[in-house]
């Protein structure tokens, strides 16, 4: 499988530094307020799991779907596939997702909170790539930012596969410009 990636970008041992030092700094600006930490189903599992570990102050969890992807290129149609189940008014919402690229989805996700009379709304992401960006989002708490590449592992796939690599890495061309 390793001839299939151009590199690593990110390793194991970057992953959990990463974790760690945004887990300590939402601790510290959400201390004392009331927190609901949610994923974006399925990108995010990996990189949400490991981040509420190191969140030392109680949170409520949920999880979200949203598809802006088929197959394995993205596309401007969003789909709301499942919708969180905890009541967020008044709560400060983090949302987790794995990548934050067009901001197309982000900004989907933003409006449908803005009509739930929440406390704060912010975004966490392992990854950030302004040079796909198609609307302007800037998330408040970013792993790493990188410029450009097709990424997989630690969540994010290509057609659902590579999600359980414990790395990130850019994906070969050859695979996905069949």
């Amino acid at each position: 499988m390793e001839n299939e990636f151009e590199k690593i970008i990110i390793t194991k041992e970057q992953i959990k530094e990463i974790v760690q030092r945004l887990g300590k700094q939402i601790s510290l600006d959400y201390k004392g307020k009331d927190l609901v930490v949610i994923g974006m189903l399925k990108g995010a599992m990996p990189f949400m799991m490991d981040l509420i570990k190191e969140i030392t102050i109680p949170i409520q969890i949920d999880f979200m779907q949203i598809s802006s992807y088929h197959g394995g290129t993205t596309s401007a149609n969003i789909v709301f596939k499942k919708d969180i189940e905890i009541n967020v008014m008044n709560k400060h919402v983090i949302i987790v997702d794995d990548i934050v690229d067009s901001g197309i989805t982000m900004n989907e996700v933003m409006s449908l909170f803005a009509t739930r009379k929440i406390a704060s709304f912010e975004a966490a992401c392992l990854i950030d790539k302004p040079s796909g960006r198609r609307l302007d989002f800037k998330p408040k708490y970013v792993g790493t930012t990188i410029e450009g590449g097709f990424v997989v592992g630690y969540g994010l796939d290509y057609d659902e596969r590579y999600r359980n690599l414990p790395y990130v890495a850019i994906l070969s061309k050859k695979i996905y410009e069949k």
